[in-house]
């Protein structure tokens, strides 16, 4: 008896240390720390891989964005998806987990092309290229989409504007350790480590050591509270419109065999998913003002900070260093150009560190100086270290100017989504076209269900558990109206008018991310002819520059509180 209290007690203060509001925050941001060490130490490590296997490099850069165009394509398709979801594991979670299992797939794939092109055929190089490329595109596009529902997920978890500050500082600060972490990784020597007799040479004991640290991160996710249905989430779900329908079959029919119940919501959610086409276009076709202010830019800042990023090491080698990447190894000129691409990673790596801390005072910086004045001035700082980095000879100069643009690669990662949130948290102001027509026809009706159904009940738990964010759930929800011991997949897929009316917020959100997508595909496509024409890296630099200048004006069109929608509506 006495141990079996104990257990319990045991238990009940294991369930209370994972709802606190700090433990859930690094829960969550543990798997944005997982995903960013994997995806740079992809974009250090996966380049040379690519060589080495006989892509020429004319067609590597078009590798590198076949992740990105197909981000593009669908990140807006999952997050309206996302928004509508309804299964016991929350909106955001099942997608997490599908995007992350994508993820370690290609962890898999990418060392180990060789032997399983080998597994196929005895001509291994062309099916080994193509094992290489499917590997990269899949660890792009899981990668960088999985942010999206990540994203959604810790708005849901804090909605107040102070706390949704708070949490995307966190996020951030994760992004920049994770960015250290992944530069790191590549540039030990892991076939002399005591890890190679185990794992194998340099790709295996690395790529071995990103699933091990990446599976540990995903699987923090599984104590993640659920997230909270807002009450205008709760009168729009399928639960509340289906209320007067009779039961589910499950509920009423006990009899019936659960392989064909499987099968029967396996259905359900593919033809749900078809159905996803209007509204999907209702999303995009809807997108309201201060949203598609906020992308044009936040489009044109990535696109300035991803030009830097993408071209920054070619760059130092070549133009600084003076070296030739094509030169053979072991001549003066290789040298010194593979001594440039050691210290521009050197500088990547002061500016995951200069953003880390630039994260860590996010929160005081906004309550000193304010929203506006941060954001403002980290989009005006770039183009200004952009052009140093134009004219300027020195090293130490070009090195510590490059570490500085951690400044607005931090505030990229924070504000544009912390505004977002606000958008949608203050609906009646921001997005007053896009309120849902419970909120201004039925007002007795939505009083009368809150009376009824929320009474007792602080928030609901998309699984149907009553409670509070961090609260013990409380079975017996009228909101459950599936079997406890099945998964109810539902959504809410309405006419492509009232998609607009229902918006979620990782509709949004994936506008936002787009514009990151977007920001890689453009200058991969459009520099290179540039090079050419100009014959001088140093034109990297003056692009990222121009984008910059660019950036600043429509930063100054961005909705940042209540006084600039009244400016805007005159």
């Amino acid at each position: 008896m006495l141990r079996c209290k104990g257990g319990m007690a045991q238990k009940a203060w294991v369930s209370m240390l994972f709802q606190n509001r700090k433990a859930q925050l690094l829960l969550v941001n543990s798997l944005t720390f997982g995903l960013e060490v994997c995806l740079a130490a992809g974009v250090t490590y996966v380049p040379p891989l690519l060589l080495e296997v006989g892509v020429e490099e004319k067609f590597m850069t078009m590798v590198l964005g076949i992740g990105p165009v197909i981000g593009l394509l669908f990140v807006s398709l999952i997050g309206s998806a996302s928004d509508h979801w309804r299964s016991s594991y929350g909106r955001r979670r099942p997608f997490i987990w599908v995007l992350c299992l994508g993820v370690l797939l290609s962890l898999l794939i990418i060392p180990h092309t060789h032997h399983l092109a080998s597994l196929l055929t005895l001509n291994t190089r062309s099916l080994e290229i193509a094992f290489l490329i499917m590997g990269i595109g899949l660890l792009d596009f899981c990668g960088q989409v999985c942010f999206t529902p990540l994203e959604a997920l810790l708005s849901d978890l804090f909605q107040e504007p102070d706390n949704c500050r708070q949490a995307f500082s966190m996020y951030s600060f994760m992004i920049s350790l994770g960015g250290c972490i992944g530069y790191l990784l590549p540039a030990i020597n892991w076939d002399s480590s005591f890890l190679a007799p185990y794992l194998g040479g340099q790709e295996e004991c690395l790529f071995s050591l990103l699933t091990l640290i990446f599976l540990s991160c995903v699987l923090a996710t599984a104590f993640v509270t659920e997230e909270v249905v807002t009450q205008t989430e709760v009168l729009a779900s399928p639960a509340m419109k289906d209320s007067s329908l009779p039961p589910p079959l499950s509920c009423c029919s006990c009899w019936i065999p659960k392989s064909f119940l499987r099968v029967r919501h396996l259905v359900q959610a593919f033809r749900n998913l078809c159905a996803l086409a209007p509204r999907l276009h209702g999303l995009c076709c809807h997108i309201p003002r201060v949203i598609r202010q906020l992308f044009v830019a936040e489009l044109c800042s990535w696109m300035a900070l991803m030009t830097f990023m993408l071209f920054y090491t070619d760059f130092v080698g070549e133009g600084l260093y003076q070296g030739v990447p094509r030169a053979e190894p072991g001549t003066e000129a290789r040298r010194n150009y593979d001594e440039g691409i050691r210290m521009g990673s050197l500088g990547l790596f002061l500016q995951c560190v200069i953003s880390i801390f630039f994260s860590a005072i996010m929160d005081r910086m906004v309550k000193q100086f304010g929203t506006r004045m941060v954001y403002l001035a980290s989009v005006a700082f770039f183009p200004l270290t952009a052009f140093i980095m134009c004219f300027s000879q020195s090293i130490v100069i070009v090195t510590v100017s490059a570490a500085l643009t951690g400044f607005p690669f931090s505030v990229l990662q924070i504000l544009p989504y912390t505004l977002a949130s606000l958008y949608h948290h203050e609906k009646q102001i921001f997005l007053p076209k896009y309120k849902s027509k419970e909120d201004t026809a039925q007002p007795d009706k939505k009083a009368s269900f809150l009376k009824s159904h929320l009474s007792g009940q602080k928030m609901t738990y998309q699984n149907g558990h009553g409670g509070s964010l961090f609260s013990p759930p409380v079975a017996g929800s009228a909101l459950c109206v599936s079997s406890p011991c099945e998964v109810s997949l539902r959504m809410m897929v309405g006419e492509s008018d009232a998609a607009a009316a229902s918006r979620g917020i990782c509709s949004d959100l994936a506008i936002l991310d787009s514009a990151f997508l977007l920001s890689q595909v453009i200058p991969s496509l459009l520099l290179g002819s540039v090079v050419q024409f100009t014959q001088s890296v140093t034109a990297y630099m003056a692009s990222a520059a121009g984008f910059g200048l660019v950036a600043i004006y429509f930063a100054t069109k961005v909705v940042f509180d209540k006084s600039d929608m009244a400016k805007y509506s005159l």
